[in-house]
């Protein structure tokens, strides 16, 4: 599938920092220290040419799929045929609990009924207000700081998301350090992210993980939180007070509209930890590859600061700009092609099932990697390289849409797809029109996977002020 066409005396595509593939198979003690300290680097030169690979192997019968109408089948067509997978499970639930992404069957059909609401176009447009008060917090702090000051884009893109959710899960504050909240989020993906070998093999739950024992303290400051401000809240409502109408309220007030029946505590609980933890990890790490990228390809950054300058001009950002900044949510979109939210998804068939002439047994586990699948040979053209203009309007048809799973696809997508999409926008094209940052020289950027995909070892940057940007105060509508 041919979805971009490059000109060959045009300047050279940039080819970011990637794990290079092997070309044999691990051993299996290799194979268990490679997938703890970096799961991407297991990954073999046929994974990223072959559009099915089967066989056993160390986590059992497995098919990596890398065919977009087996992986339609598997995740829409016949979707109830296939479950989260034990290993994921046992990797995410000790931290997120009984959330939307670990909780399956019924339980997950109440939950995502029931919070589908709360993610509907008008409600996250009514976000929009939040979210550029806290980018423009950001400009004001760095339109301080002299040009030659070197920020962590990383913690900086953190720091940014953490403020946005502040402003639409709990508006009313938070009685915590916000950089201890980021250094607890942090530590809980390298902790929970680490693959035990123990959850490998599938022993019991209450043999102890070395993971989860570094994680534990993270996971406790947590459900410290959470519980201070669920309880908070509750007793706000109780009053009679009026309740601010953020995520929060929102989640408790919120009902399955064909039962009536709400989510319970440790329901509500389970989803704000999912919130603060997947959904604003993501973010900040789509941002912060956003911004590498950027600063290592010279045209690419010049036609995104064209179109912000033109679109934004010197005034406040609008909701209506949003639609305009086309090339710059063609970044976002490359950018998550080529380090997805989530680099690996996987089922396990729940009753035999056959694809064209592919048998997947009942048990088996069915594995779909964005990670490899956004960088497939038969899929992209020049799929190692960044290219944002694959992805604006007029190539976006070529690329089929069960290529391209940067937030999943079937029943199970992302939920907060719109709500990441819409906080990315804005902050980019805010970042890009009163800044320009550009990677300290001789700092080795690698791509870690842990749950997510983050920069290993941060994104020292040089910052250099574009323009002196006007930004409404506190509390003003755009």
């Amino acid at each position: 599938m041919a979805n971009s066409v490059t000109d060959p005396f045009e300047t050279p595509l940039f080819r970011p920092p990637a794990p290079q593939p092997r070309s044999e198979p691990m051993g299996l003690l290799s194979f268990l220290l490679a997938v703890r300290r970096n799961p991407l680097t297991t990954w073999m030169d046929r994974h990223f040419e072959e559009p099915v690979i089967a066989g056993d192997g160390v986590l059992g019968r497995m098919t990596v799929v890398n065919d977009p109408t087996i992986i339609r089948h598997v995740l829409l067509d016949n979707a109830a045929n296939y479950r989260k997978d034990d290993l994921q499970l046992r990797v995410l639930a000790p931290g997120l609990g009984r959330g939307l992404l670990t909780v399956e069957g019924e339980d997950w059909k109440l939950q995502r009924r029931t919070l589908a609401p709360l993610f509907t176009p008008r409600t996250v447009a009514s976000f929009f207000p939040a979210m550029v008060e806290a980018t423009d917090r950001l400009v004001r702090r760095w339109q301080r700081r002299p040009d030659g000051r070197i920020v962590d884009a990383s913690v900086e893109m953190t720091r940014i998301t953490l403020d946005v959710l502040e402003r639409t899960i709990f508006t009313q504050g938070v009685a915590w350090d916000p950089d201890a909240l980021a250094g607890a989020i942090s530590r809980y993906f390298e902790g929970i992210g680490r693959v035990d070998p123990i959850d490998i093999f599938g022993f019991p739950s209450w043999v102890p993980r070395i993971g989860r024992l570094r994680a534990r303290p993270a996971i406790r400051f947590f459900d410290e939180l959470v519980n201070e401000l669920v309880d908070a809240r509750k007793a706000l409502i109780a009053r009679g007070d009026p309740a601010p109408q953020d995520l929060l309220t929102l989640l408790l007030r919120a009902s399955d509209p064909e039962t009536g029946r709400g989510l319970s505590d440790e329901d509500v609980r389970a989803n704000i930890v999912t919130f603060i933890g997947a959904g604003h990890e993501t973010t900040a790490n789509a941002l912060s590859w956003s911004i590498y990228l950027l600063s290592q390809d010279p045209a690419s950054r010049a036609r995104i600061e064209e179109e912000v300058d033109r679109v934004l001009g010197d005034g406040p950002f609008l909701f209506e700009h949003l639609d305009k900044l086309v090339f710059t949510r063609a970044v976002l979109d490359e950018t998550l092609r080529l380090y997805p939210p989530a680099p690996y998804l996987s089922r396990a068939a729940i009753k035999d099932d056959k694809i064209g002439s592919l048998d997947i047994p009942a048990g088996s586990v069915v594995t779909v990697a964005p990670y490899v699948l956004h960088r497939h040979r038969r899929l992209w053209d020049e799929p190692d390289a960044f290219n944002p203009e694959r992805f604006m309007p007029e190539k976006r048809d070529r690329i089929d849409r069960f290529a391209y799973l940067p937030f999943g696809a079937g029943p199970r997508v992302c939920i907060g797809a719109s709500f990441a999409l819409q906080e990315a926008t804005i902050v980019l094209a805010s970042i890009v029109r009163a800044v320009r940052l550009d990677l300290v020289d001789g700092h080795e950027v690698k791509p870690l996977h842990r749950i997510t995909l983050r920069p290993e070892g941060g994104l020292p940057m040089r910052l250099t002020h574009r323009k002196q940007v006007p930004v409404k105060r506190e509390g003003a509508l755009s």
